[in-house]
């Protein structure tokens, strides 16, 4: 991997898990990562409980929106994780895929949302570990 690396995060709906994991990445990268999140059938918004748990943390998602998942943006990535979007993401030769089984917090309430929310946190924090080992601060 030359230069910073990239990682899309993918879900189906773009509404839950692969926002949370962006903001969170993207929050304790502190800009060392390129961070992107997408849907393979996004959402109109965000999961209300998404955006309070994440509050919590002083993370601000009130003005995310669902992304389309898109060829490019798996391209441009040089990780993709999934979280429940099976064969709807685009395959690339080259490119690093991870599959991180996660519960879905939609229709789920903010107590329901936090471990998952924390499940995705200790799963990020990892990967930054193996992107950045000689940054990990």
């Amino acid at each position: 991997m030359t230069g910073k690396p990239e990682v899309l995060f993918v879900c189906v709906h773009n509404a839950g898990r692969s926002q949370m994991a962006a903001a969170l990445l993207a929050h304790h990268a502190a800009g060392r990562v390129t961070v992107r999140s997408a849907g393979s059938a996004p959402a109109s918004s965000v999961n209300p409980a998404v955006v309070e748990v994440m509050a919590e943390l002083g993370l601000d998602l009130a003005r995310e929106f669902p992304k389309p998942l898109t060829d490019e943006a798996v391209r441009a990535a040089d990780v993709v994780i999934s979280m429940g979007c099976g064969d709807a993401c685009p395959v690339h030769p080259g490119k690093r895929y991870l599959d991180w089984d996660l519960e879905d917090p939609a229709g789920q309430g903010v107590d329901a949302v936090r471990p998952i929310r924390d499940d995705i946190d200790r799963r990020v924090r990892d990967l930054l570990a193996e992107l950045l080992p000689d940054d990990v601060g």
